[in-house]
């Protein structure tokens, strides 16, 4: 009431009052200092990773978020002993530092606490006079009424200059001394509190002996008030002052520039596990060292954390030079897969319930329209088991699957990855798809990967339930949470079976390629992998997954360049391994019983058992895989007691027919089967006297499916022959050979008859002694 009165009282002096609290009340920005700062990232457990410079050119760090002791205790001591107790100014240092300064006619001694430096800090360095002086008092009161007197410190060590380009405690403990502000000794902590004193005289490299006078002074004075000890206080001085700045540590710097993308001028705590990033730098490196001999120059390793979905490491580029690219952070960049994405085929398939593990497929000489598939060695084998055909990276066999399968419904299963690199339809990429027609980037590869270990270990883990969120993308911020979503009785993508079936044929230790020296690439734990090699020799991949981890490597030229040489098993699969190596050791992925059924499957074939097999072994199989067909390779055939011929009624006693199971490919298949089988043994033929009532097979092994033929040429000039071959199931038979209905021959047991024909286009025909025909339409051109 007594206010109410004074205020009607004296209105003038109440206005003039009210207005002078309202200008002192916004007399102070908001934002004190907005000058650019450095994008920082640092590892899980707060290591230094890396920097990069304020787009100003100035080392200064985003503000610390807290003050090193013992930098606080020399900073106090040095420049404002009475902080903690003083309102933001100090009338008696200020009333010594008049007296100096008029006696002795000049600018002396200043007389400013911690809080004053600050508003001067975030003035800009206004001239110094005692109008400024006053403004910085008034500023200082203002700003201990708005920070706690520890926030102020840390606005002081966060802005405080400290010579040259180096701004803050953050960036002069490792712009000076190599180690984070909290490491720092006494006599580092001291030498960086005398420094903002005056940044621009003395700092390390210049003036040396006045830095090293002012560090031991206030050295001496923590020995006195007893802050230190006499032997700390001898080691102390006994330190030697930095001679210049030491350059930022650069471990991730990729993952630096990926982040100072979206997170500019922040600190951003990082997933990486520090120790793991730097041992994983020092393996590429060394791989660079070697494959650089043979002009390939640039490496990306990924390392992701299965069960969190975290970046553990993240290597984006070799240790190359700036020809080579050395800033281009290849991880999300897209690249040619080569053959990285078969196992997403074969697990589709399996999925789908269309595929068992170890059904036999055909591995012949194929072509498609104008695509013509090939395997790595420009062989085949007739028929070979799914599985081994994923884990030798058989190209032919993968082509006839994902043509079986429809490609459309592999481009589905592609779309539900995410694969963010596949822009166009699926026709534009067509049967290609499956060895590399496609583009996709690491880091995607490796998210998919690891979504699939992560579907079987939570589908383990759960009462065999699925995430719905589980094919999510990685993250790289320690504060980021993965939600998997929820839990449901239904698959996202793949189901448990159909990814523990694809894992276990990727485990099996036959190299893609070839068999050489694979004991050099073996490991002491079990790892589902996979590599690639792009057509022409330009990307490499090896990528691979333990119930922990996901590991993802990628080798080539970031210009696209192909080498000799260039292959995922050679070049990319050894830094896997040596990657793989260095992680801890993870057990086998469970076996999900709850989405697989055991029935018996045929040996040979890897069918479904059919009454006809002979050699049957139970299996655990994924549960869609009961619709499959039951086998086609065995049939039951009638022998005479020989056993060297078939028959049948017309021509034995049924009595003395003796009925076996035998195992029997089709012609083409069986061509090549028996050439690396050499155990296979053909349907022996029916006895002369037998009325022949089994079915004819007959197909061309050359030209089988090729419509356009260049005739070779030998080193004469001479143009050679056209080898015409076909395989019939019963080869005793005589064929006749017609081209475009002329008769040119007849061939027995072994069926290859040899043409020279001109330029043009013909139809070959091809009649054995029952009447059976085939015929081919072909192109020859020179």
């Amino acid at each position: 009431m007594k206010l109410i009165n004074y205020i009607k009282r004296h209105k003038i002096k109440s206005a003039i009052l009210a207005v002078l609290l309202v200008v002192y009340y916004f007399s102070l920005p908001k934002d004190l200092f907005k000058d650019p700062t450095a994008t920082v990232i640092t590892s899980n457990n707060n290591e230094l990773l890396g920097a990069k410079i304020a787009d100003d050119g100035q080392w200064r760090f985003p503000e610390t978020d807290r003050v090193p002791e013992k930098f606080k205790t020399c900073l106090l001591l040095f420049e404002d002993e009475y902080f903690y107790k003083h309102p933001g100014f100090n009338p008696i240092s200020i009333f010594k530092a008049l007296k100096e300064n008029i006696s002795s006619g000049s600018v002396k001694r200043g007389g400013s606490t911690l809080t004053q430096q600050v508003i001067r800090l975030s003035r800009k360095g206004q001239s110094r006079t005692y109008l400024e002086k006053l403004k910085e008092i008034i500023l200082a009161t203002r700003l201990e009424f708005r920070h706690s007197k520890d926030d102020i410190l840390k606005l002081y060590a966060s802005h405080a200059p400290f010579g040259g380009n180096v701004v803050g405690i953050d960036a002069a403990a490792w712009r000076y001394f190599n180690r984070e502000a909290s490491n720092l000794s006494w006599a580092e902590s001291a030498t960086l509190a005398v420094l903002p004193n005056a940044p621009s005289l003395i700092y390390p490299g210049k003036n040396q002996q006045r830095l090293l006078d002012k560090r031991n002074r206030l050295l001496k004075k923590l020995l006195d008030n007893g802050t230190i000890d006499e032997l700390t206080y001898e080691l102390s001085v006994a330190e030697t002052l930095p001679q210049k700045p030491y350059p930022l540590p650069q471990i991730a710097p990729h993952l630096l520039q990926k982040t100072a993308k979206h997170n500019k001028g922040k600190r951003l705590k990082t997933t990486v596990d520090i120790t793991l990033q730097t041992q994983t730098n020092h393996i590429v490196k060394q791989h660079y060292n070697s494959l650089k001999q043979n002009e390939i120059y640039n490496i990306s390793v990924l390392v992701l954390d299965v069960k969190t979905r975290k970046v553990l490491t993240y290597i984006g580029n070799s240790p190359t030079d700036n020809a080579h690219q050395k800033s281009v952070d290849i991880i999300d960049k897209p690249r040619s897969t080569g053959s990285i994405l078969k196992p997403f085929l074969y697990a589709a398939m399996l999925d789908a319930g269309d595929l068992l593990p170890h059904t036999l497929v055909a591995d012949v000489p194929t072509q498609f329209g104008s695509y013509q598939p090939e395997n790595y060695d420009k062989s085949y084998d007739g028929a070979v088991h799914a599985n081994e055909a994923l884990s030798r990276s058989l190209n032919v066999p993968a082509v006839r699957m994902l043509q079986d399968f429809g490609l459309d419904r592999f481009y589905h299963y592609l779309k539900q990855l995410k694969l963010k690199d596949l822009r166009y339809n699926a026709n534009h990429y067509g049967l290609s798809l499956a060895l590399g027609g496609a583009e996709s980037n690491l880091w995607d590869l490796c998210k998919s990967y690891a979504a699939m270990a992560s579907t079987l270990n939570h589908f383990n883990d759960h009462s065999s339930a699925y995430f719905t969120n589980e094919f999510i993308e990685p993250v790289y911020n320690f504060e980021s949470k993965v939600d998997f979503g929820k839990l449901v009785s239904e698959k996202s993508v793949f189901d448990a079976a159909s990814i523990y079936l694809t894992f276990e044929s990727m485990k099996q230790v036959n190299r893609p390629e070839s068999d050489e020296s694979w004991e050099f690439y073996d490991s002491s734990q079990d790892i589902a992998w996979k590599t690639g090699t792009s057509f022409g020799f330009r990307d490499a991949w090896a990528i691979g997954t333990t119930k922990d981890y996901v590991v993802g490597v990628w080798v080539g030229n970031a210009d696209g360049e192909g080498r000799p040489g260039l292959v995922g098993v050679q070049t990319a699969a050894p830094i896997l391994f040596d990657v793989f190596d260095i992680l801890p050791k993870s057990d086998w992925f469970a076996k999900p019983y709850d989405e697989m059924i055991e029935v018996s499957i045929c040996k040979k074939s890897g069918y479904r058992a059919s009454t006809a097999c002979d050699d049957i072994e139970p299996r655990f199989i994924q549960n869609s895989g009961q619709k499959t067909a039951p086998c086609p390779f065995h049939k039951l055939v009638h022998l005479d007691a020989s056993e060297q011929f078939q028959v049948n009624s017309s021509c034995e006693d049924v009595s003395n027919l003796k009925t076996t199971s035998w195992f029997v490919l089709p012609p083409l298949q069986e061509y090549y089967f028996k050439t690396k089988n050499p155990f296979y043994k053909p349907l022996p033929p029916f006895r002369n006297d037998c009325v022949k009532t089994s079915a004819i097979h007959m197909e061309f092994i050359y030209p089988n499916q090729q419509n356009t033929i260049f005739l070779p040429k030998d080193f004469d000039g001479n143009t050679n022959d056209l080898i015409l071959k076909v395989a019939h199931s019963k080869p005793e038979l005589t064929l006749y050979w017609y081209i475009d209905d002329a008769f040119i021959g007849q061939t027995k047991d072994i069926h290859d008859m040899a043409v020279l024909p001109q330029q043009g286009e013909y139809t070959i025909t091809v009649v054995d002694e029952l009447g059976n025909e085939i015929k081919h339409k072909i192109t020859v051109a020179n």
